[in-house]
């Protein structure tokens, strides 16, 4: 396993980053009803991923239904007594309670939050505590400076943000430098071979303030893995089999493109379209670790080797070029003017 820095702090953290989101049998109330995988297989994935060198685990208050995710990490920590192994990171934000105040990032909320959070995962302080989206309710200075404030308590020892607009990051890494208050040291956001909207806007800020890039989804749900055929239906018990809406949004010429280059560069490196398309994400500026996720041990055993995997800049090239998208105004005439794109 390979380790980086994240952000502009001193804390390593590995390349790969175990997501979570599928910890637990969820019940038919949760959006992960039978996506997931039971406590006993959770159990030994986290085990195999600290053997392997996976030090990055990635949650979310949200994750199951009603703190299920992190429960299991809880009696997971109480079981094996291995907590002070793992960077461990969390995030809040999204409905929780019913009620006006069940849900933002308010002070009055965070301050629940946190504690709620760190009694479900038995722990006395979250490492990285990262809100789950911006919240255009609440000014960013009351988040900052409650989030802040847990940092100076111990409960938190670094902040991150997820799903922010770039204007909004950059709001909030300017308000940290005026008013002297932690700052975002790492963007949790989606990014693939599919989905590379990032590359307008919140890559160049990443890079220019010195945060790192967490992907999420990283084989956009599955279809990356090289289970889908154009032209056919979803395999059996696939996550897009059971999400057919999201299924559909990705039968696309382009998207079909993707995968064709994903395969043809897996046969040249003899790696599977999971490994590359994992690869292709470390080999891309800012990203610190990519986070995947496993319902077995086969499946993160599978994907360990997309750490060692080193792809030429032919093969970037191609697989650059069959996912390229239009940039759009105003990024399309500044990059007929000065190629940045």
């Amino acid at each position: 396993m390979k380790y980086q820095n994240l952000g502009q702090s001193g804390l390593e953290v590995s390349r790969l980053c175990l997501g979570t989101m599928t910890f637990g049998e969820a019940d038919d109330k949760s959006f992960m009803h039978q996506v997931g995988c039971d406590e006993a297989t959770s159990f030994a994935i986290m085990n195999r991923a600290l053997d392997a060198g996976i030090n990055f685990f990635d949650t979310a208050d949200v994750y199951g239904q009603d703190g299920l995710t992190e429960k299991v990490i809880g009696r997971w920590f109480a079981k094996e007594q291995r907590r002070d192994q793992v960077v461990l990171a969390t995030k809040f934000r999204f409905r929780m309670k019913d009620g006006p105040n069940g849900t933002g990032a308010s002070r009055y909320r965070i301050m629940k939050t946190v504690e709620d959070s760190l009694r479900r995962l038995q722990t006395d302080r979250i490492d990285l505590y990262q809100i789950h989206m911006q919240d255009v309710a609440t000014p960013e200075e009351e988040t900052l400076r409650a989030l802040d404030d847990l940092v100076h308590q111990g409960k938190v020892l670094y902040l991150g943000c997820s799903n922010y607009a770039a204007y909004r990051m950059v709001e909030s890494l300017f308000i940290s430098a005026r008013e002297r208050l932690h700052r975002f040291i790492a963007l949790q956001a989606q990014y693939s071979l599919i989905v590379r909207e990032l590359e307008r806007e919140h890559v160049p800020a990443c890079q220019k303030f010195g945060v790192s890039l967490l992907p999420w989804s990283p084989l956009a749900g599955g279809f990356l893995s090289g289970k889908y055929q154009k032209g056919q239906t979803a395999p059996t018990g696939t996550r897009l089999d059971k999400w057919k809406d999201r299924y559909q949004r990705f039968d696309l010429p382009r998207n079909w493109k993707v995968l064709d280059a994903l395969q043809e560069v897996s046969k040249q490196l003899e790696a599977t379209p999971s490994q590359v398309a994992l690869a292709w994400l470390l080999h891309k500026p800012t990203v610190a670790s990519v986070i995947f996720g496993a319902r077995t041990v086969q499946q993160l055993d599978d994907n360990l080797r997309a750490v060692e995997l080193v792809l030429s800049k032919e093969q970037l090239s191609a697989l650059d070029e069959a996912s390229s998208y239009e940039l759009g105004y105003p990024y399309d005439f500044m990059a007929r003017i000065q190629k940045s794109w």
